[in-house]
């Protein structure tokens, strides 16, 4: 959309205050918490009451932030109104404890930072008996035992707001904090959302939403009592994370669909807001607000909200498959932190600057993350990011599990979602993980059921090409874990080893199976399927011919899956399905399969394509010991090689 910079902001302000207004007639008649239709998320209608007043507290944090004073819907004191009244513990609507709730002390951590950026406004305008209700609120986070993840700057952040205004706080849990934050970085701007059996495996949208975000603010807020050179370290964390972020934005505004609480949405902006307001970024200001103009008006476009004007709980539209037991009717209102930018001036050049084209816009590029293990490539043609993650699968490697869909899969991008069917929240009836297709590489056993891949081993993540390993297991019976989805006893099966070379709009995916010592006669008999890109369709869409080895999809706007057997997958076909895809009611996804059972210590060969153009590459295998090497020749005259090692 063409607006001027004056405009934008405007814009901003505008879809702001339409948010927070619309909620209003669901609050409580003290404005203590706001309880919006819909489906309560496993902590119950009173979490979920307060979770709408904090969230959108937030929001009408950074609104008031850099508005100058001008408050035309009262909002500070709409939430001063419920500030006094969820605090008050005599009162009928009060917030619940954090001994009650243990997400009180997600959404205290949204309530503590409202309350920093609208001090004068808000906090300095309360009287003695609702301050100090406040910090009585927050005192018990003081040695509160938080999980091992991004809940820990839950604490830090709240401490250090009740540190400035007189309430109790602890340094041991500070110093705590802050140690674990820095035992959790990966290197190159990239946090794991702490550690999964004992390593750095966590990698999806929480690393801008919150581990680049709360340290900030928790200097931000202690001033000159932040330890010396801590906001100097954490600048320079986001400046490298905000290098490798811009490159997986598309053009059509979307951000990655991968990881969990995809529901927040635009909270992916919060990191490039973050950059312009701590001066901790390597994009230009009309970079930056390109990119969150373009998300914005994404997601508007694409029914992120109502009739009624209230965020709904899914991607592009209501779509229960990607959500989490947590997810409740406010959830979605974390997309508050994509409203940072409202708490910069309107003179800040990031608001002022002409707009200047994203990333992919500016050319094609192939970029190697090697903290989360992603390939990544980019394409100004179609503007579609792909990457290709042979690194993070936020599992404990010492046991199987379930293929989540959102981080166990092969591939993800701006313009696809991955295949999601199902209530995640409802139990394993209705599981998303339960046949493995999209994106996937997996082994069918004897009755027809599909393997699973997570955990996975990083092999190489090397220049354009990685490879990593797993141990096929198939699911015997499921116990319902309400945080960790399904727990599941396995039969476990041969390994699999997984390379591949990613440019343009092309992945050669390159395969080799083998069974485990011992288990030579057991691990026999199985066929392998490899599975190409969701695309959705229009209802009227019927799947593209397919040749013996080649399948195609063209979907909706044009763009093109599709995925060819070059090397020992000679059977092609497509699957359509209806109501499992968070972008598309409808959607197709194109797959291979061996001719029958595979052959064990033998390359198979894929080539995969997400886009609308492009010349595939020209592939030759060959052997080297006990190795098996792809050699890749691309049409721009890169040569890659993708080595699968043998079993050591």
């Amino acid at each position: 959309m063409n607006r001027t910079p004056s405009e934008d902001r405007a814009h901003w302000e505008q879809t702001a205050d339409r948010l927070l207004l619309s909620v209003r007639p669901y609050a409580t008649d003290d404005h203590a918490l706001i309880h919006l239709p819909g489906t309560a998320s496993f902590n119950g209608r009173l979490s979920d009451g307060l979770e709408g007043f904090a969230r959108t507290f937030l929001l009408a944090g950074f609104r008031l932030a850099g508005a100058g004073g001008h408050d035309p819907h009262d909002l500070a004191g709409w939430y001063a109104a419920g500030l006094a009244a969820g605090t008050d513990p005599h009162n009928s609507n009060r917030w619940p404890t954090f001994t009650e709730c243990n997400q009180a002390k997600v959404e205290a951590a949204s309530i503590a930072l409202a309350l920093h950026e609208t001090r004068t406004l808000v906090w300095d305008r309360l009287d003695d008996r609702v301050r100090r209700q406040v910090l009585d609120w927050l005192a018990p986070m003081v040695g509160n035992v938080m999980p091992g993840n991004n809940w820990i700057w839950f604490q830090a952040v709240t401490e250090a707001f009740a540190r400035t205004t007189g309430g109790t706080w602890s340094q041991d849990d500070l110093d705590r904090v802050i140690a674990l934050n820095d035992g959790w970085y990966a290197g190159d701007g990239w946090y794991s959302d702490g550690l999964t059996g004992g390593e750095r495996r966590n990698y999806d949208h929480y690393n801008g939403w919150a581990m680049h975000l709360y340290p900030l603010w928790f200097c931000r807020i202690l001033g000159a009592d932040a330890p010396t050179g801590l906001l100097d370290r954490y600048r320079a964390r986001l400046r490298r994370f905000l290098a490798d972020q811009r490159l997986l934005i598309g053009a059509n505004g979307s951000p990655l669909v991968q990881g969990r609480s995809l529901t927040y949405r635009h909270a992916a902006l919060a990191p490039l807001w973050t950059g312009a307001l701590f001066d901790a970024t390597p994009l230009a200001p009309g970079e930056t607000r390109a990119a969150a103009n373009r998300m914005l008006d994404h997601f508007e476009r694409h029914g992120a909200t109502d009739n009624r004007g209230l965020l709904t709980l899914g991607w592009h539209r209501p779509f229960r498959g990607v959500l989490q037991v947590y997810s409740g009717p406010a959830s979605p209102y974390w997309a508050s932190k994509g409203f940072i930018g409202l708490a910069l001036p309107p003179e800040h050049p990031v608001w002022t600057a002409p707009q200047q084209p994203l990333a992919v816009e500016r050319g094609d590029y192939t970029h190697t993350l090697a903290a989360p293990g992603w390939l990544v490539s980019g394409t100004a043609s179609d503007g579609v990011v792909r990457i290709v993650n042979h690194g993070g699968d936020h599992a404990d490697p010492s046991r199987p599990h379930a293929d989540d869909p959102c981080y166990a899969r092969f591939a993800y991008s701006t313009h696809t979602a991955p295949e999601t069917p199902g209530d995640p929240t409802a139990g394993p009836a209705s599981c998303a993980a339960t046949d493995p297709l999209d994106n996937a590489v997996a082994l069918l056993d004897a009755a027809g059921r599909t393997s699973h891949r997570r955990p996975i081993a990083r092999i190489s993540v090397d220049g354009a090409t990685a490879v990593s390993r797993s141990r096929a297991h198939w699911p015997e019976n499921a116990t319902w874990d309400p945080f960790g989805g399904p727990r599941t006893r396995y039969a476990p099966g041969p390994w699999i080893t997984v390379g591949s070379a990613l440019r343009g709009a092309f992945e050669v995916r390159a395969v080799r199976v083998d069974p485990a010592p011992g288990e030579e006669r057991t691990n026999a008999g199985h066929v392998l399927r490899v599975g190409g890109w969701p695309v959705a369709i229009d209802s009227g869409t019927a799947p593209d011919a397919t040749t013996a080895a080649t399948a195609e999809i063209t979907g909706t706007g044009g763009l093109v899956s599709g995925i060819t057997g070059a090397t020992g997958l000679p059977h092609a076909r497509i699957a359509v399905s209806s109501g499992g895809n968070a972008i598309g009611e409808r959607s197709a996804i194109p797959f291979l399969e061996t001719a029958g059972p595979v052959e064990h210590g033998t390359v198979h060969v894929a080539l995969i394509r997400l886009g609308n153009g492009g010349t595939p590459p020209v592939v030759t295998t060959r052997a080297e010991g006990n190795d098996l090497l792809v050699d890749v020749g691309w049409p721009d005259g890169n040569q890659d090689t993708i080595r699968l090692p043998g079993p050591r």
